[in-house]
């Protein structure tokens, strides 16, 4: 700290040369939805619903006065789904939004607590329509060539070599240890998905770049397992959450779902991710009673995809970190 006291770093993370590409690349991104006759939404940041899910920790804030009853509890949204999916059932056809979002502990090359997500839904979508636009936007934007698609239990069994549906908790561990990863003691009770989402970033991900030769490589892994379906449908036989995961070059980039619809199936998965959380000894998390009656009122058929902007232009420049591309990154901000 210089002689004043004061911080040597206020100055902005990234260069000005990354933040006009930045804003060209906002400019691009608005321009892919405009012509697609997608209609801009504002959503607020600050709401009394939350999305409940056992891997994500939203900032709680208590106002004093305004319009919610002082001392409720508000949270700063991990992502703008609830609300816009409560326009959709309100009568949106194709809307988008690109919103700051906050989770916390969660910084790093690749995350930080405040991030810029696009966020787009359509009704009538499925699966097939999400991903093949989903695909578009990050050749439109990033000039990748067509991803290539593969099915989580594809990707799984090429990296992994184990038999994804018949595979318990034990077995998992087994095959970390063989694959030489180690892990913590919070891993001696771990349950069979915490194991799925660690091989899976130690493992299947990073090969993922391999699967795609041509230019930048993007891969769409689709068809996850039901237990990681979140906010999508399930179906099929074996079951399958109707998702998927879109990774340029190793990273994930995008999440889209064939989004759940029914209230009912909503709130049993609230609880089982609240039961989670109680287990990880983090708080529970209130349903939403505003969603639950949309959703009730009737959310149209629709797939929705969720983008990390600030990731896409890291992509685009390059760069190896947020920090870099981020005017302001968490340490100095």
């Amino acid at each position: 700290m210089p002689a004043s006291g004061l911080p040597h770093d206020w100055p902005p993370a990234a260069s000005w040369e990354m933040l006009r590409l930045r804003a060209r690349l906002l400019q691009q991104v608005r321009a892919f939805f405009d012509a697609r006759g997608f209609l801009e939404v504002e959503t607020p940041l600050l709401s009394a619903e939350v999305a409940i899910d056992r891997h994500l920790d939203p900032f709680e804030v208590r106002p004093v006065r305004g319009g919610h009853p002082a001392g409720e509890r508000l949270w700063l949204q991990t992502s703008p789904e609830f609300h816009m999916k409560r326009l959709m059932a309100a009568g949106g056809e194709a809307i988008f939004q690109i919103a700051h979002v906050f989770r916390q502990a969660e910084y790093g090359a690749l995350h930080n607590p405040e991030f810029t997500m696009v966020e787009w839904y359509r009704r009538g979508d499925g699966l097939p329509q999400a991903m093949d636009l989903t695909d578009e936007l990050c050749q439109t934007i990033l000039g990748t060539a067509p991803a290539v698609r593969r099915s989580y239990a594809e990707a799984w069994q090429a990296a992994v070599g184990l038999d994804l549906h018949q595979a318990d908790a034990a077995d998992l561990a087994a095959c970390a240890r063989a694959h030489g990863i180690s892990v913590g003691p919070e891993f001696e009770a771990a349950d069979r998905d915490t194991w799925l989402h660690l091989l899976f970033a130690e493992l299947v991900q990073p090969a993922l770049a391999a699967a795609a030769p041509d230019r930048a490589a993007a891969v769409i892994v689709s068809h996850f397992p039901a237990s990681q379906a979140a906010l999508a449908e399930v179906a099929g036989e074996p079951p399958v959450a109707e998702r998927f995961e879109l990774f340029v070059n190793g990273i994930e980039l995008a999440n889209g779902y064939n989004e759940l619809r029914s209230a009912a199936v909503l709130r049993q998965r609230n609880q089982q991710q609240n039961d989670h959380r109680h287990a990880a000894g983090k708080p529970r998390l209130p349903d939403p009673p505003w969603l639950l009656a949309a959703m009730e009122a009737g959310l149209p058929p629709c797939a929705g995809v969720a983008l990390g902007f600030d990731r896409l232009v890291m992509l685009a420049a390059g760069a190896s970190s947020l920090a870099e591309v981020l005017a302001f990154p968490a340490p100095r901000s």
